[in-house]
């Protein structure tokens, strides 16, 4: 069983993942880390081979937008901000991200116009809350 992000809809065309389907979710996931790649303010926070990141990327995506766990059944529970701190994602490698998936997106034409806006919205609160470190010389708000 799955668990469908509240923000993913469930419509008469199934789970996100179902109009998508599998194969155009891989080939996003390639163009997007083809993309993530060539980013100058990615690229140093990712190894240079990324195979491995770009499997469990599918495999997370795989569940979160409705389909098989297969991160929960490979690597546990994702923990996605835990698994994140050790690098410094700052607001503008948070934008980088997103304009990467962007662009993927709008690469991928498998994936259609409502569904893509679907997928980057729900993203765009992910890599909201993945955002762990300030731009350099900026001050940490305090609470």
């Amino acid at each position: 069983m799955s668990v469908i992000p509240p923000s993913l809809q469930l419509t008469a065309g199934g789970t996100l993942y179902d109009r998508i389907g599998p194969a155009a979710l891989a080939d996003l996931v390639t163009r997007f880390y083809g993309l993530v790649a060539e980013n100058p303010d990615l690229a140093p926070i990712f190894p240079a081979d990324l195979t491995e990141t770009a499997e469990k990327q599918l495999a997370f995506l795989t569940g979160f937008l409705g389909g098989p766990p297969l991160y929960h059944e490979r690597y546990g529970h994702p923990r996605l901000r835990a698994r994140h701190l050790p690098h410094a994602i700052t607001p503008t490698r948070g934008g980088a991200w997103l304009a990467c998936m962007q662009a993927a997106l709008q690469a991928t034409p498998s994936i259609s116009q409502a569904d893509a806006q679907e997928l980057y919205a729900a993203l765009a609160r992910v890599a909201a809350h993945m955002v762990n470190t300030p731009e350099p010389g900026q001050i940490e708000p305090t609470a």
